[in-house]
């Protein structure tokens, strides 16, 4: 399938590793003109020298204000991409009100306000626009030791569905991508001892983890003009996980 992106403006966050670096690699082959945010500038300064074409913004989005003031001076943005995400694990009783506060403000608050502005945008300019969540599938299974990324993740597709709801008037499409696990470091965390992996994997038709490329082929094609009616959508990229 050819997508092309010509003449359109797309902003990724967490683009400095995984999911979101592949994003913005791959927004930029297809033409985009690419805005990479990143809290790590060296993960930047490689992704700069891999595809020179891509912007690179260093930003920690935990500070909203600073963030929502550097999009508002970025110009016209078509396309986002709300990939920033952190993953802290442990037994729910161990749960601590900071960790709690920490995950929500990063994989909730943080892509709400950084939509939210990005909208204004849109609807200001009044030209629509496309804007793919990464989700998990762990908003929809609940997965043991994973209870506060399960409730973001959770919070996030409501998000979605609500944010399609209000903005397709504007001609703005908001969907979600929900993976099974993907390799990343922040998946490795949870995923790379195989006596924790294998019963996952034995949940899992297809019998295998996630593929960064996978997951980016789901998001660039939410993106395109060939989901032009796909509005609200939580996707699941988890080889059949759900469907048990």
């Amino acid at each position: 399938m050819d997508i092309s992106f010509k003449g359109k403006r797309a902003l990724v966050t967490g683009a400095g590793k995984g999911i979101g670096r592949g994003t913005a690699k791959m927004l930029a082959k297809c033409g985009a003109e690419v805005i990479a945010l990143s809290r790590t500038q060296a993960d930047l300064d490689s992704l700069k020298k891999e595809e020179p074409t891509i912007q690179t913004v260093c930003l920690d989005l935990c500070d909203i204000a600073a963030a929502v003031k550097k999009i508002d001076c970025l110009g016209d943005i078509h396309l986002l991409v709300n990939n920033a995400g952190i993953a802290i694990l442990g037994p729910f009783e161990d749960s601590k009100p900071d960790d709690f506060d920490t995950i929500f403000s990063v994989n909730v608050k943080t892509p709400m306000f950084i939509a939210q502005a990005v909208a204004k945008k849109m609807i200001s300019g009044e030209y629509g626009g496309a804007i793919v969540n990464v989700s998990s599938q762990a908003s929809q299974k609940a997965l043991k030791d994973h209870t506060l990324y399960c409730s973001t993740k959770a919070a996030l597709d409501m998000l979605t569905k609500s944010m399609a709801l209000e903005l397709g008037p504007h001609q703005i499409r908001v969907n979600a991508v929900n993976p099974t696990v993907v390799l990343t470091e922040m998946g490795k965390l949870g995923w790379s001892d195989p006596s924790k992996a294998k019963p996952m994997l034995d949940q899992i038709p297809l019998g295998r983890f996630a593929e960064v490329e996978e997951v980016v082929s789901a998001i660039v094609y939410l993106l395109s003009d060939k989901a032009s009616m796909i509005n609200g959508t939580i996707l699941p990229v988890d080889g059949g996980f759900l469907a048990r």
